[in-house]
C-alpha cells in the first residue's frame, strides 16, 4: 500500500474549499472517484490535508469519521487513515438519493422504512451465513458501543460499524451497498443531534439482541430484533430534533419563495 500522491496535486482553491464536515466528505469522495485516492492509499498527514482543503482539523476529523462510518475510509491506530480496499464494504454515492429527497420530499420516516426493509433481510441472512470472524467483528463493535455510552459521537461510529458487520455477514453486496447509501444520509442527520441522545444504553441492549439472534442462528429472531431496534432509532432521532426531516429546509425555502412571488 502506498501513500496517495494527492500532495503533488494542486491544493484546493481557498475560495471553494469547504468549511463543513459535509463538504470535506464531498471533496474526499471526489478524490476517490477521480482516482487521486485509490483503495489501500493512506491519506496525507492530518495537518497537511486540513491545510490543503482549507478547513480546521476538527472539521476534517468529523468528515473522516463520517466516511469511516460508511466504509469508505478506515483509521488504523498508529498507522494513519486509509481508503478501504476492494475487499471492504461496498458503498454507493448517496448524492443522487439526496437530490431525489430534495426534489420529491422524502421524509426521515420513509428513509427509515427503506432501511428497515433492507436491514431486516440482511439480519436474517446473517443469521444463516455469518462466519466466526464476522461474529467477532460484531462483538467488537458491540463492546465499543458499551464503552462509549458517554461519548455519543463515538458511539454512533461503533453503531454504524456494527450494522456494516451485519451487512457483511449477510453475504449480499448489493444489499450492503444499498444499506450504506440510505444509512449514510440518516447518519449525517443523526450526527448533528446525537449529543442530545437520552438513553444510548437501551440502544446498545437492542444491538446485543440482534447479535445474540445472529449468533444463535435464528433468522426470524434476528429480523424481529433489527426491526425493533430501527423503530427505536427512528423515535430517538425524532425526539432529539422533532421537526427534523430530510427536506424541512427545502420545504421552508419553497414556502418563502412562494410568499415572495
Amino acid at each position: 500500500m502506498t501513500e496517495s500522491n494527492s500532495s503533488k496535486s494542486n491544493p484546493a482553491n481557498p475560495e471553494k474549499s469547504g468549511t463543513t464536515s459535509e463538504e470535506v466528505v464531498l471533496h474526499l469522495r471526489g478524490m476517490v472517484q477521480r482516482g487521486e485516492l485509490r483503495p489501500g492509499d493512506r491519506l496525507p498527514p492530518e495537518r497537511n490535508l486540513a491545510k490543503s482543503l482549507g478547513v480546521s482539523r476538527p472539521t476534517l476529523r468529523a468528515g473522516i469519521r463520517s466516511l469511516a462510518a460508511v466504509g469508505v475510509l478506515q483509521s488504523r491506530q498508529g498507522a494513519g487513515t486509509f481508503v478501504v480496499g476492494a475487499d471492504g464494504p461496498p458503498s454507493l454515492d448517496s448524492s443522487p438519493l439526496r437530490l431525489m429527497a430534495a426534489l420529491h420530499g422524502f421524509t426521515t420516516r420513509e428513509m427509515f422504512e427503506a432501511r428497515q426493509s433492507i436491514e431486516m433481510a440482511m439480519a436474517g441472512l446473517a443469521a444463516e451465513r455469518a462466519s466466526g470472524d464476522q461474529m467477532a467483528s460484531m462483538a467488537e463493535e458491540l463492546a465499543g458501543m458499551y464503552a462509549s455510552l458517554d461519548e455519543p459521537e463515538q458511539y454512533l461510529v461503533h453503531d454504524m460499524r456494527f450494522h456494516q458487520s451485519v451487512a457483511a455477514a449477510s453475504g449480499n453486496r448489493i444489499l450492503t451497498a444499498l444499506m450504506n447509501m440510505v444509512a449514510t444520509i440518516l447518519l449525517d442527520v443523526r450526527s448533528k443531534t446525537v449529543k442530545r441522545a437520552k438513553d444510548l444504553k437501551e440502544s446498545a441492549e437492542m444491538h446485543r439482541q440482534i447479535y445474540r439472534a445472529i449468533r444463535d442462528r435464528n433468522p426470524e429472531a434476528a429480523r424481529d430484533a433489527m426491526r425493533d431496534h430501527l423503530v427505536l432509532a427512528q423515535k430517538a432521532q425524532e425526539s432529539e430534533e422533532p421537526d427534523n426531516d430530510l427536506t424541512t429546509r427545502a420545504e421552508q425555502n419553497g414556502d418563502d419563495a412562494s410568499k415572495s412571488a
